[in-house]
């Protein structure tokens, strides 16, 4: 490939779809109730190790994704279907969890160590979720050239860029979201989850034949 066979409309679906699998909107909500009794530098720092340690596993999954499919023989339409049950299962306990007390997310915060609830569940499967980590390794077996493995590891580089900027700057954020703002805007999220969630399954059982795909 060269650059004057890029098609940068089609760059451009790529950046929105990676910007659905590990932009800063599905991780916000968690991010600001589990780090909501933290004070502004540990958040930060939480925040930093959460970015790097997603950036960095979509990095190796883009890389690595194609190679990983063929050891571990999985093909691209159950990877969709196991993406999207995953995707479910967390977008179901956003649903659950927003109408608990604020008291309930900062005991469930208090307990955990913050270095460690970085990585987990906030760098993967919040940050970095399901459909990100379906959609980067289905990119891995689709790149064809130095070229354009370049520009992709620019466009994560890119939403990892932003994911910074958002959450290292939360301060200016959070006051705007009190507990009963914080609460819909989970549910919100929730729900646009789910379908999300039902259309990565949807897609797999189409390219296994079992439904008829739907054309949109």
């Amino acid at each position: 490939m060269t650059l004057g066979e890029i098609d940068l409309w089609q760059l451009l679906d790529i950046l929105v779809l990676l910007l659905i699998g590990m932009g800063p909107k599905v991780a916000l909500v968690p991010f600001l109730s589990l780090t909501a009794d933290m004070d502004g530098e540990t958040q930060k720092k939480v925040a930093n190790r959460m970015v790097r340690t997603a950036t960095t596993v979509a990095l190796v999954l883009l890389v690595l994704g194609a190679f990983l499919m063929k050891l571990l023989h999985f093909s691209e339409s159950a990877l969709y279907i196991a993406g999207g049950i995953v995707f479910l299962l967390v977008a179901l306990r956003m649903l659950a969890e927003a109408g608990e007390e604020e008291e309930g997310h900062h005991e469930k915060a208090s307990g955990r160590d913050a270095e460690k609830m970085a990585l987990y569940p906030l760098a993967v499967p919040y940050l970095l979720n399901p459909a990100g980590i379906t959609l980067l390794v289905v990119f891995s077996g689709a790149i064809d050239s130095w070229l354009m493995l370049g520009i992709m590891v620019v466009l994560v580089l890119l939403v990892g860029a932003l994911d910074w900027l958002v959450f290292t700057n939360l301060d200016r954020i959070a006051k705007y979201l009190d507990k009963s703002r914080m609460a819909v805007t989970e549910a919100v999220f929730g729900v646009l989850l789910a379908a999300l969630a039902v259309e990565l399954v949807l897609r797999g059982l189409a390219d296994l034949g079992v439904i008829q795909a739907v054309v949109h």
